[in-house]
């Protein structure tokens, strides 16, 4: 960010957006103004200095139960089951001017060019919410939408814990936001308690302000950066403490601050470290520490033994942020395996069609040892998409299709692998109605998000010529087979009861049959449903024997006259 000479052009664009405002009178609201450099769109947010003054005397925060009925456009925060609290002068300010936000909104998201939102002050809180209202709606699943980028400077604080982990959790939010802070500047450590500096525990006060996204902390010696909420807090407090005594400004120069960065080499500290450091994780913490000016032993409000308390929680902080980083989940470094137990699955379905049974009823009988291995394979993508899903669903997008197309096709092929599977053990242990009852929640959100692509972006998943190989598009049809089987066996058990309770058999089989047939006429099923072994076949001779003699219908012409052996080999339905 410094080397690229983006602070710099905010901080720049700021300055001028300050040129029409009168810093010494009283400003109803917030002023903004929207610029264009190059391919890039710069929208930048001040508030006068004297107002800023007066507001930041009022850290009270405003809860997202409260803004629910009055001010709804943050509950998007609250969908993961979060609640939060807001600095209440910024999102007054934020809902007062609402009507000139709605089109600068609209411009925004009529253009293509990459965005840096910016502000100052009480600006940046300004900033900060109007980032994330853009995110919340944002739709970046084409190539040329690129997320906004919100840098401020000299911000306070602007929510709770609830806030920031509303924010952090979600990558895509957490990513666009860089606060810079001046050591000198005491708006951003404000609303900070002064205890997390001293406290052996890893978390602060849950009900008060939060810092989020990644702060840049600076100095006269340097800078520091961090995404670690609690660490931002102590690295505050401990820069207000090292400056005790020192003037400190509401207004602080940052284009200043920003040559300063840019003529600092940033790791001149290396080379003057104890040879006696136990660790590289300490001594990263001492450069990181010495680069904002903290210093063991020269700065008279810092004791020793503080000093030294202060190292160990940021070292247990980044151990614990590291820990967390190899926990999360990560798709793409799992890719390599899901390949392994596709290609597997792929390799039963070719073996299980050479015994006549195919794929399905092969898992479901469960004959050999190579058919119970494949539930390893099974167990490891399902666990994978599950996450896919989960993680998709906490993603801040407001329209309804969440995954690019690459990973849509590739949850439909695992879908159409895998789900048939569940379903086989499903009715295995004699339950009913898996499509209502039974079916898993990432299966349906797949599916679902999947059709919202095709409808809205015209695109579909091309289907290979050949029946022979291809997957079943209905990833729930062999749930349709035995549903069927099992109204085939109330008929048959039943062939004394009433013309009445006979109906109701009578017309599911009549809606599946209808079904089978639209299928194989659109090619949409695999030719394996054929083979002599599978539970599609068992069930047409069950229904066969119960169907009245003079009942005709397509799909039972089609199966009585073995129209059924031409459909693999030509790839469609052949009629006369």
């Amino acid at each position: 960010m410094v080397s690229s000479g983006l602070l710099k052009l905010s901080w720049a664009k700021i300055l001028d957006c300050y040129r029409g405002v009168n810093l010494n009178e009283p400003q109803r609201g917030f002023s903004w103004k929207a610029y264009q450099e190059a391919n890039i769109n710069i929208i930048v947010f001040i508030k006068s200095p004297i107002c800023t003054e007066s507001h930041l005397q009022e850290p009270e925060l405003v809860s997202s139960t409260d803004l629910k009925n009055s001010f709804p456009f943050f509950e998007f925060l609250c969908s993961n089951g979060h609640s939060f609290s807001i600095h209440k002068a910024a999102i007054t300010l934020f809902a007062a001017q609402m009507t000139e936000l709605l089109q600068l909104k609209a411009q925004c998201d009529g253009s293509s060019n990459p965005l840096i939102v910016t502000g100052h002050g009480l600006g940046g809180s300004v900033a900060s919410l109007f980032t994330l209202w853009l995110l919340e709606s944002l739709d970046v699943s084409t190539a040329k939408r690129q997320r906004p980028l919100c840098v401020t400077f000299g911000s306070p604080l602007v929510g709770d814990k609830g806030f920031q982990q509303a924010i952090s959790e979600h990558l895509a939010r957490h990513s666009c936001f860089l606060h810079v802070a001046a050591s000198k500047d005491i708006v951003p450590r404000l609303f900070i308690t002064p205890h997390p500096l001293y406290t052996t525990g890893l978390t602060s006060q849950p009900d008060y302000y939060t810092p989020f996204g990644t702060f840049l902390l600076c100095c006269e010696m340097g800078c520091t950066c961090s995404e670690n909420p609690e660490a931002i807090s102590k690295l505050l407090v401990a820069m207000g403490l090292a400056r005790a005594g020192n003037e400190e400004q509401l207004i602080v120069d940052y284009g200043r601050v920003v040559e300063q960065l840019e003529s600092l080499i940033i790791c001149k500290g290396i080379s003057q470290l104890s040879d006696l450091m136990p660790n590289s994780l300490r001594a990263g913490t001492i450069l990181q520490l010495e680069a904002i000016g903290l210093q063991k032993g020269q700065n008279q409000q810092l004791q020793n033994n503080d000093f030294d308390n202060l190292i160990k929680n940021l070292e247990k902080l980044e151990e614990s942020c590291m820990l967390s980083k190899r926990k999360a989940f990560d798709p793409a470094k799992k890719l390599n395996v899901i390949k392994i137990s596709m290609a597997s699955l792929e390799w039963y379905k070719k073996v299980s069609k050479a015994k006549e049974i195919g794929y399905y009823d092969c898992y479901k009988n469960r004959f050999s040892r190579p058919d119970k291995d494949i539930d390893r394979h099974k167990k490891l993508l399902t666990n994978y998409w599950k996450d896919i899903v989960a993680q998709t669903e906490k993603n801040p997008q407001k329209e309804p299709v969440c995954l690019r197309k690459r990973w849509l096709l590739a949850g439909a092929t695992y879908r159409r692998m895998i789900e048939p599977l569940d379903i086989a053990d499903y009715y295995k242990t004699g339950q009913k109605n898996y499509t209502t009852v039974g079916r898993s929640h990432h299966y349906i959100k797949l599916e679902k998000w999947l059709e919202e692509a095709e409808k809205q972006n015209g695109f579909s998943i091309s289907k290979k010529k050949n029946v022979d190989v291809i997957l079943t598009d209905d990833s729930c049809f062999w749930a349709h087979v035995e549903e069927a089987r099992i109204w085939c066996k109330s008929l048959d058990n039943n062939a004394d009861a009433s013309i009445r309770e006979r109906e109701l058999p009578r017309q599911k089989l009549m809606e599946f049959e209808q079904y089978a047939m639209e299928q194989i006429k659109k090619s949409a099923v695999s030719s394996e449903i054929f083979l002599k072994g599978s539970s599609f076949m068992q069930w047409w001779k069950e229904y066969e024997k119960i169907i009245e003699p003079d009942r005709n219908s397509p799909l039972i012409d089609f199966m009585k006259t073995c129209k059924y052996h031409q459909y693999a080999s030509s790839g469609c339905l052949v009629l006369n």
